[in-house]
């Protein structure tokens, strides 16, 4: 069974306030693929770019700015970004 990307595409702003989104750390990263496992769940906030995640055997999901996204636990996937990525990030 394929791990759930649990994806809200443009949040309120008083969602965003409320969880701090803004005060998380930043992550970057250019044009590029790759393989990538979550060891523990990641919420992010993309505020640039677009690329799809594959999980493995199961079906590619785009995302792009606006996207509030819930990565589970356990998740392998291939990371494959369209354009250049920044997103605010939380672990657990």
């Amino acid at each position: 069974m394929t791990q759930q990307i649990l994806c809200e595409h443009k949040p309120s702003p008083a969602k965003l306030e409320i969880l701090g989104v803004y005060d998380w750390p930043i992550w970057e990263k250019e044009i590029s693929e790759f393989p990538w496992s979550y060891d523990v769940e990641e919420t992010c906030y993309i505020t640039r770019g677009q690329f799809i995640v594959t999980p493995d055997g199961g079906e590619p999901q785009e995302f792009k700015r606006g996207d509030f996204i819930t990565f589970p636990a356990g998740l392998s996937c291939t990371w494959k970004i369209l354009k250049p990525v920044e997103k605010h990030y939380r672990f657990g």
